[in-house]
């Protein structure tokens, strides 16, 4: 299978350097550009680029130009990458149709993790086997082992796994996770996620403890080492 397409967005040249270095060892093929106009000739030219990292702050065009100019045309991934971290940039990105907000300095571990999971939520990338630290999901046959046990688990326990799997390392708001787990047309209580929450930890025994609690705003699967 050919690999995926991402195209990297950045005037730093460093920058570029270090994430398509990343990129490339976790199987993805880069495209370059160095800045916005660059960026608009590029993605126009190429068909199959499957999900752009976009800087902000760049010359001749910034982000914000290039993802509005994107946006008429396609729905294509875009994960914006930022200097600042203020709400407001953020939520212009999320109106212009961003779907993913990361600040720098980032862990290039963590930017590849998101590339993943927003194609593997946008079916570019099909796994249906997930491994970590002893726990498997197979969700094709909707099935949990931990270190070779099966455990039982409800449909939206297993649905919270899978989404708290495919997002290691990142802190989700309870906001997010009913979004994405619930649907955007769920309007219950956010404690839902709490209970569910309680229920997965302790069917997971010790593995439990990878669902960290983030107080006051939601949750973070993490494993240590």
């Amino acid at each position: 299978m050919e690999p995926l397409k991402v195209l990297v967005v950045d005037d730093e040249s460093r920058m570029r350097k270090l994430v398509s270095d990343f990129l490339v060892r976790n199987g993805f093929a880069v495209v370059e550009a160095g800045d916005g106009e660059e960026a608009i000739d590029i993605f126009f030219q190429d068909k199959n680029i499957a999900l752009i990292i976009l800087d902000v702050m760049m010359p001749k065009m910034d982000g914000w130009q290039v993802c509005r100019e994107i946006r008429k045309h396609s729905k294509v991934p875009i994960i914006m990458l930022t200097a600042k971290g203020e709400e407001s940039d953020e939520l212009q990105g999320f109106d212009l149709g961003v779907d993913e907000y990361i600040s720098k300095p980032f862990s290039p571990k963590i930017l590849v993790a998101r590339v993943e999971a927003i194609l593997r939520r946008t079916n570019a990338v099909k796994s249906d086997r997930m491994e970590v630290n002893g726990i498997v999901v197979d969700k094709e046959a909707h099935e949990v082992t931990i270190d070779g046990k099966s455990i039982e688990l409800s449909f939206k326990e297993f649905e919270l796994l899978v989404y708290f799997m495919e997002n290691q390392g990142i802190a989700l708001s309870r906001e997010r996770i009913l979004n994405n787990v619930w649907n955007y047309d769920y309007f219950g209580d956010a404690r839902t996620i709490d209970t569910h929450v309680k229920k997965l930890r302790s069917k997971m025994g010790e593995k439990g403890d990878y669902i960290k609690t983030i107080w006051g705003m939601g949750y973070k699967f993490e494993v240590e080492g």
